[in-house]
């Protein structure tokens, strides 16, 4: 019982320790993308010919592969209730 314990808590502690925090990791943005003044991204997909990113400010971005600016799509704010 004991030894089933220890191993608990010694699993229970390498997956606290080797997790990262997903709040504090920024995405990743190719180089070579010019986002818009003030824009600052929250997530970065990519699909075949394209590259989207998701920003703070409620817009999606699409970005041709060699990093202009495509496409750009405003978010309504999700309303609670």
């Amino acid at each position: 019982m004991i030894t089933m314990i220890v191993g608990v808590i010694t699993v229970v502690g390498l997956l606290v320790t080797r997790m990262p925090n997903a709040n504090a990791i920024a995405p990743v943005l190719p180089a070579d993308l010019q986002m818009p003044q003030g824009a600052m991204p929250q997530a970065v997909t990519m699909g075949a010919g394209w590259i989207g990113v998701v920003t703070t400010d409620n817009r999606i971005l699409i970005f041709t592969p060699q990093g202009k600016l495509h496409q750009e799509l405003v978010i309504a704010p999700l309303t609670g209730g």
